[in-house]
């Protein structure tokens, strides 16, 4: 098997499973409308306790779509885009192109 297959699928798979909660996305939703601090994040989720917002939050970082930074005794998690802009360019663009193509077909026949 060719290794331009496999390339990058852990990453993508590591994504995938990230975005495949609500609750992680809810958390991406918020992070995408302005950095936050863990506390903040959790105050943002009342119905989770502060351990299952970090255990969301490790499998956010392990899929490289939050960074945090210390400062002081916070935690200061902001949105990291890329990951998702690559799902977006391997992914998306290629199947609304095919599928754009293909209404353009239709509409002609």
């Amino acid at each position: 098997m060719s290794g331009s297959i496999d390339q990058g699928s852990g990453d993508d798979d590591r994504v995938f499973k990230a975005l495949a909660s609500p609750v992680r996305r809810r958390m991406l939703d918020a992070l995408k409308a302005s950095p936050h601090t863990t506390g903040s994040l959790c105050a943002l989720l009342p119905e989770l306790d502060r351990t299952t917002v970090l255990q969301h939050l490790r499998v956010l970082e392990s899929a490289e779509l939050v960074t945090g930074r210390r400062v002081g005794r916070e935690r200061h998690l902001s949105l990291a885009p890329l990951p998702i802009k690559r799902i977006h360019d391997r992914w998306i663009s290629d199947y609304a192109r095919a599928a754009v193509e293909l209404l353009e077909r239709l509409d002609e026949a």
